[in-house]
């Protein structure tokens, strides 16, 4: 296929080399329903009328005269739509997580003088409803789906005057590759919101390097299942990815229904974070653990035997063969309840446990583990499906036409047409994280091998004991996530002597243990402070610090009570810690490790 210069000449490429009946595919009421390739560029071109009618545009073009338009929803094939329609006609599109809070997004709203917002059901329309009054900006709230006292976005399709059907055509051959396409309000885990200003050349870019580098071939017969966020720059650069190498796109129902959906859509690839991964390997081990006999010891032995793999390095004949029946009476499973043609699985976001990159991949469910900021649109570096391509541990090589050093400090820089244009409004943040054109991710790294990148750090999160010595706590963080009986862990330290941690056990499996050990299990409360919970646990830090450097031992620890969620505020939506709101919540169990 032809080179792009602007995000939406993907789906008319796709409509010349192979248009297909099933571009973007939701369910309702329990039916897969499909629009095909001519369907969206349709609705996309009635839909860029409509909002012409309405009395948007890209004015002059310069981002802060172009208007500004919301989405936040659930995945669905209109979130696209609305994106695509934005783009051909040069209004600003602002995507924002549906879990964000009411104050957040008044800010977001009011700092890009948003004018209409698009929403799905009846939870989020109320929220933005309840909020409508404090944004001067906002004249209307358009939803997906059919509410009582509330717009639906079709009526902005129907009746549209010809006059602004031409003027659709004008306008999107006016569109150059270096104007904004989007602003995406990075969540961050500190402060206030800042707006990433990204053009179509940025995005653009983005998606030609990492399709050369991965190589993702072009498959017309594909099919991808989306779940994670749209408004996230991965889920919606992957989305362009597809477009562009032909993949259907499926949308979940829900995170409540990907088992389900996997298996009635047998997708050739999904993107997720490792958080989910974890959440997938805790059931499989949990059913696991719930065979008998010879059944139990088959599927431990194959865990272990897949605990072992590395795919630089032959395990020899006679591992290899083990590992060949290990997939055949146990891994086939796994494969099957991912719908049985899974051919990639990417992850991104945070850091992956290396022992469920190696125990999927021996599964013949291949993970690939990028990384990119938001600033970079995002892709910066990925492991690839070519020969020497992967290594598990690191983000992988570094996609075509970007360069990337580190820096005397450790910290990742970047530089290439995916740096952003810069923060909305904040010409002073800017200037902080891109100097001579390098952008400064605030991630700390190395390189192996001369090639492979790997992720040690994040720069605000790397603190000093008071004895002056560094710790990196994500690797700790990482390694105690090994242990099926710690769900989540914070390790602590700064300015003190040593280091700690807060862990939020696997209840699921802790209250098995239990059992098997006779104690009584209550409510969760109460467990986390039984004498013998409290030893168990001891042993098991105890057994991990030998794995340690001096430093980086967790001397003490408390155990917490409830899971971390979006919801109670301790995780971002791309579901990384919220360390500092963690800090101030635990306040008083700290200060108890450190008394």
């Amino acid at each position: 296929m032809n080179e792009q210069s602007r995000v939406f000449d993907f789906l008319y490429e796709q409509h010349r080399h192979f248009t297909k009946k099933d571009l973007l595919s939701e369910k309702i009421n329990g039916q897969w329903q499909s629009y095909s390739t001519v369907e969206v560029i349709d609705l996309v071109n009635r839909l860029s009328a409509g909002l012409l009618q309405l009395g948007l545009s890209g004015n002059d073009m310069s981002v802060e005269h172009q208007d500004k338009i919301a989405v936040i929803s659930r995945n669905r094939p209109e979130w696209i739509i609305l994106d695509l329609a934005c783009q051909q006609i040069g209004v600003l599109l602002v995507p924002i997580y549906p879990t964000t809070n009411a104050k957040e997004i008044e800010f977001i709203f009011n700092d890009a003088a948003v004018k209409y917002v698009f929403t799905s059901g009846q939870e989020l329309y109320d929220k933005l409803n309840g909020i409508k009054e404090n944004i001067p900006s906002l004249i209307d709230i358009y939803c997906f789906d059919i509410l009582p006292n509330s717009k639906n976005w079709g009526i902005i399709i129907e009746d549209i005057s010809a006059d602004y059907v031409s003027a659709v055509e004008k306008i999107k051959d006016s569109i150059l590759p270096d104007q904004c396409v989007t602003i995406i309000y990075t969540s961050g885990t500190t402060g206030f919101p800042k707006g990433v200003m990204l053009s179509h050349k940025n995005l653009v870019m983005n998606v030609l390097n990492a399709v050369k580098t991965f190589p993702f071939p072009v498959m017309p017969e594909g099919k991808a299942l989306s779940f994670l966020p749209l408004n996230h720059i991965f889920e919606r650069v992957a989305t362009y990815i597809y477009m562009y190498t032909g993949i259907s796109i499926y949308y979940a129902e829900s995170l409540d229904t990907i088992g389900d959906n996997l298996k009635e859509v047998k997708p050739v690839l999904f993107t997720t974070v490792p958080r989910l991964l974890e959440k997938v390997f805790e059931k499989i081990m949990l059913k696991g653990s719930e065979l008998t006999g010879i059944k139990k010891k088959l599927f431990f032995w194959a865990v272990g035997l897949a605990s072992r793999y590395d795919n630089l390095k032959s395990g020899g004949f006679f591992y290899n063969l083990q590992l060949s029946i290990a997939n055949k009476l146990i891994f086939n499973k796994w494969r099957e309840a991912l719908g049985g043609n899974v051919q990639y699985l990417i992850t991104g976001g945070a850091a992956c446990q290396v022992k469920l990159l190696r125990i999927f991949t021996a599964a013949r469910i291949p993970v690939y583990e990028g990384y990119g900021p938001t600033e970079n649109s995002p892709v910066i570096s990925v492991n690839c499906c070519k020969k020497g391509g992967t290594k598990f541990g690191t983000v992988g090589l570094v996609i075509e036409g970007q360069e990337v050093k580190i820096e005397a400090d450790g910290e990742i820089c970047v530089k290439g047409p995916s740096v952003m244009m810069g923060y909305y409004k904040r010409p002073d943040l800017t200037a902080e994280v891109i100097i001579n054109g390098w952008l400064h991710t605030g991630d700390i790294g190395v390189f192996e091998g001369n090639k492979y990148l790997k992720i040690t750090d994040r720069k605000k999160e790397l603190f000093k004991t008071s004895g002056g010595k560094y710790v990196a706590p994500t690797a700790i963080e990482n390694k105690l996530k090994e242990s099926p009986f710690i769900e989540q862990v914070m390790v602590i330290g700064a300015d003190q002597k040593f280091v700690a941690a807060l862990i939020v056990p696997s209840f699921v499996n802790l209250k098995e243990w239990m059992k098997a050990k006779n104690i009584s299990f209550e409510n969760n409360n109460d467990t986390v402070s039984n004498s013998e919970v409290l030893q168990f646990y001891n042993n098991l830090i105890t057994e991990f610090n030998t794995t340690f450097n001096h430093v980086e031992q967790v001397r003490k620890f408390t155990l917490i009570s409830d899971e971390w969620t979006v919801e109670s505020g301790e995780m971002t939506p791309k579901l990384s810690l919220k360390r500092k709101v963690i800090m101030e919540k635990y306040r008083e169990s700290i200060l108890k490790i450190y008394q």
